[in-house]
């Protein structure tokens, strides 16, 4: 009776520990103690100390030891600005690691986003799937979802600027169409009558990407879905990734 009651205590003990082992190791979402949900980092006010867990969706830049990167948790996005990070530790920042950020939150021009920060890798990992926002282009609404991996549907490619003839033409490199193969790609998209600027982002996405060469072979009139990263300059400016014509 006694080894019976001692396999049952044991059988016991194994399920417990597998209840408590299966609840912490799935839940990717739990935040460590001292960590903001998204919630909380919304309302907290600009220039204070934030921490935040979250998960690496793309690296924008490297440069003197500082990154910069595009995160998101299934919650909301956070973009981190100069991050302090080695090149060692840069290369260990692949699609969908884990970091523990600690920063502070700033705005420069309507983005929102983290700076000063330093960070830890952590156990987890997460790709977060473009969010289509094409209904709320020309929104209030659409400044919620901010920093997110985010897709529109049926846009129209619209004349950016004009070249030295004076023609029209579908995208300038710079803003002002002051640069060269190579730098940032400008153009514009409408919807519902309404036109809205685009970036491809050249330190994000150079001059040999595919979304890079599909801008620049985009003509006035094309119908286009795209996707990207919900960036913000003076409203919306997405630094897209990816351009597919229809």
């Amino acid at each position: 009776m006694k080894k019976l009651m001692s396999l049952f205590l044991v059988l016991a003990l194994a399920f417990a520990c597998v209840g408590c082992g299966s609840k912490s190791g799935g839940d990717t979402d739990a935040k460590s103690e001292g960590v903001m949900t998204y919630e909380e980092y919304v309302a907290a006010a600009l220039d204070t100390e934030v921490v935040v867990e979250t998960y690496v969706q793309a690296k924008q830049s490297w440069w003197e030891d500082k990154a910069t990167v595009y995160t998101q948790d299934k919650d909301g996005a956070y973009f981190i600005y100069n991050m302090a990070c080695s090149a060692e530790d840069y290369e260990k920042l692949e699609k969908g690691t884990k970091i523990k950020v600690t920063g502070y939150k700033a705005e420069w021009s309507g983005e929102v986003e983290i700076i000063d920060a330093t960070f830890e890798i952590e156990e987890g990992n997460y790709v977060a799937e473009a969010e289509d926002v094409t209904a709320l282009l020309g929104k209030d609404e659409l400044i919620d979802h901010q920093n997110k991996f985010v897709s529109f549907k049926g846009l129209t490619v619209e004349a950016a600027g004009q070249d030295e003839s004076g023609a029209d033409v579908p995208f300038l490199y710079n803003w002002d169409g002051s640069g060269q193969d190579g730098d940032d790609l400008y153009f514009n998209v409408s919807l519902d009558g309404s036109t809205y600027n685009f970036t491809v982002e050249s330190y994000l996405c150079d001059n040999t990407t595919d979304v890079y060469n599909a801008v620049k072979n985009l003509n006035i009139g094309d119908k286009i879905d795209a996707e990207g990263f919900l960036y913000w300059y003076e409203g919306v400016n997405p630094h897209i990734t990816s351009v597919t014509v229809k």
